[in-house]
């Protein structure tokens, strides 16, 4: 039997094994999805709301075993861990509190002799498939929502994380939610594809790299379904000439590096007028060489290794070519005696004297490297910000707010930044443009994405 074998980054041994699932094993998911979902769309919403918010209890009561056992899946240190279980919370409840009014019926206005208004009706199973990095931050992102509009939803995480899958569901059953209605699979990425041409699933969310969203489409071709890609960044900063110096400097690189830089709104590259850069570049460079690489288990670690060696290999791949073309190295790993070829340990850095000739600059890293380069305007920066495939986020540090508006409008970017990076706002849309995807999760907009809408013209006769 085909089977799943999660390699923890921590130590190279097998954290978590799997059957795969078979056809007919998937089948039957879907089978149960369907009909789960045909009850569970009649039920009122402050039903729904009620056993969804009594689920996220059930699984924010477990804080620290999930957040335990995440570090050993992917790496992240335990001391941060934590912080995605309260994520989580914070937009599950979020999105439970915007359902009402962005579900409610749309009154067209009145027309004598009629009643008319739209409705918002559920798409039916909706296939959530989710990433290792931040896996429960990225999947609550369309699976609450998804419930609540009335859909079921049929998760299949990332073979790095498979019991995040496995909690969702735990929590699910444990909150009282008829069954069938949240279901996981682990599946392989063929039987993946097979399922999206399921007539069954209605649509698809999609985390994770643009060759796996090509994927996504190419399944889904010809289906007619909704398929909402999220996928990669290369996300640049630009610390303006008015920006608090100390505040850009410590939310820069703690931007570039939480989660070693495993973050697809993680700051990339930072561009920095040329009167506060030689202080900014000084000050980032001190700060990255106090960062603690190691064990991810242990309470002192603050950065831990990436999800595997060739993840850390392609990065260090990078700092080569980009040495090689001219760039200078700030950060001396020799100093960080857990970094060692041939590991997914690998030392934070930090690159100048770059251009955009430098993958390091142009290609997502998804590691601990980032590039900064000095400017002159914002008209430079703005024309670098926006040479790049990507556009998922840009963060602008300034003081000037209007200058910010300014700027963010001629950004090619999903979302604009002042003064912060590397967040999401459950209140605010979460997409992105160009290779970074399309569609939209969170706020009422990310409804609109789950639901299809259907109008009732009702026309009123007497006698």
């Amino acid at each position: 039997m085909p089977t799943l074998r999660t390699i923890s980054p921590i130590d190279g041994s097998i954290f978590v094994e799997r059957p795969l699932a078979s056809t007919t094993e998937v089948e039957m998911v879907l089978a149960r999805s369907i009909k789960a979902q045909r009850a569970w769309k009649l039920r009122p919403l402050q039903e729904r709301a009620t056993l969804l918010s009594r689920l996220v209890d059930k699984f924010v009561v477990k804080r620290d075993e999930i957040a335990l056992e995440l570090t050993w899946q992917m790496g992240r240190p335990i001391r941060y861990t934590p912080g995605e279980v309260r994520g989580f919370e914070e937009r599950a409840r979020a999105m439970i509190a915007l359902a009402a009014d962005a579900l409610a019926d749309i009154d067209v206005g009145p027309k004598a002799g009629f009643r008319r208004f739209i409705r918002r009706d559920p798409v039916g199973v909706v296939l959530v498939v989710a990433p290792w990095n931040y896996p429960y931050l990225t999947a609550v992102n369309s699976v609450v929502p998804a419930l609540m509009a009335g859909n079921s939803v049929l998760l299949k995480h990332a073979q790095q994380t498979p019991l995040c899958a496995e909690r969702f569901a735990q929590a699910a059953q444990e909150a009282g939610l008829p069954e069938g209605l949240l279901q996981f699979v682990h599946a392989s990425h063929e039987t993946t594809a097979d399922l999206i041409r399921h007539v069954g699933i209605a649509h698809v969310a999609f985390t994770g790299s643009v060759p796996g969203g090509r994927a996504m489409e190419e399944a889904a071709k010809g289906r007619f379904i909704g398929v909402g890609l999220e996928l990669g960044g290369k996300d640049p900063a630009y610390v303006r000439a008015d920006a608090n110096l100390d505040h850009a400097v410590e939310n820069l690189v703690d931007g570039a590096f939480f989660n070693s830089g495993q973050s697809c709104c993680g700051i990339e590259r930072i561009y920095v007028d040329e009167r506060l850069y030689d202080s900014f570049v000084e000050k980032a460079a001190d700060l990255t060489r106090k960062y603690v690489l190691g064990n991810p288990t242990n309470a002192d670690t603050t950065l831990g290794p990436l999800v595997r060696t060739a993840a850390a290999d392609f990065v260090r791949g990078q700092i080569r070519d980009a040495l090689s073309a001219g760039a200078r190295a700030l950060v001396d790993e020799r100093n960080f005696t857990a970094s060692c070829a041939g590991t997914p340990y690998l030392a934070p850095q930090i690159l100048v004297d770059v251009d955009h000739r430098m993958s390091v600059m142009t290609e997502e890293s998804f590691g601990p490297v980032v590039g900064i380069m000095k400017v002159k305007s914002d008209e430079e920066a703005v024309a670098l910000m926006n040479d790049s495939e990507f556009g998922l986020t840009a963060a602008i540090w300034t003081s000037d707010a209007d200058a910010a508006i300014a700027i963010g409008d001629r950004i090619e970017t999903g979302t604009v930044f002042m003064n912060r990076c590397d967040y999401l706002d459950p209140a605010l849309s979460w997409t992105g443009v160009k290779n970074s995807g399309r569609g939209v999760t969170l706020s009422a907009l990310g409804y609109e994405h789950l639901t299809q809408p259907k109008s009732f013209h009702l026309r009123v006769v007497l006698g």
